[in-house]
């Protein structure tokens, strides 16, 4: 009798322990945007090889994981993704209808949406690195467009 009452102690305790740790995973996501899951995301590498395959004028309806570079220091309106190549996916949001935290650098998101390959003028590149921070001694080298990693987002998941 006194074996079954301590299995059932263990037991009892694994699955507390099961679903506490359940709990904490659920809370360690922030949401931003239309709400979304983790199924069926992409990591990283295989996103860049993705990105890698689409033409100038393809899109891709996706949702992947990947970590924050930079973010708009304006208002969040706009994040950077580091990529498994070392290049960055440039993302904006939908419709401009919700913001990320300024502070989120080096954390990692999970963003569902349009996944595009464009070519970004000199124009749009110096705007950006303006709202990055980024000296007007770098922006003034930005002198070429160049063929980029685009992505909008409706939703995203940030890890906390």
């Amino acid at each position: 009798m006194k074996r079954i009452n301590i299995l059932l102690v263990f037991i009892l305790t694994i699955c507390a322990v099961s679903a506490q740790d359940s709990q904490s995973e659920n809370n360690t996501l922030a949401s931003f945007g239309a709400e979304i899951d983790t199924q069926g995301t992409l990591a990283t590498g295989e996103m860049t090889k993705k990105y890698q395959n689409l033409a100038v004028t393809d899109t891709l309806k996706t949702k992947f994981t990947a970590t924050v570079t930079e973010v708009c220091k304006a208002k969040g309106c706009w994040m950077k993704l580091r990529m498994e190549d070392g290049s960055k996916a440039m993302v904006k949001f939908k419709d401009y209808g919700f913001f990320m935290p300024k502070d989120i650098e080096g954390q990692k998101v999970i963003v569902n949406g349009k996944a595009f390959v464009e070519e970004m003028s000199v124009e749009d590149q110096k705007h950006y690195a303006k709202d990055a921070g980024i000296s007007e001694e770098e922006i003034a080298k930005i002198t070429q467009t160049k063929k980029t990693y685009g992505f909008e987002a409706d939703g995203v998941l940030l890890e906390q």
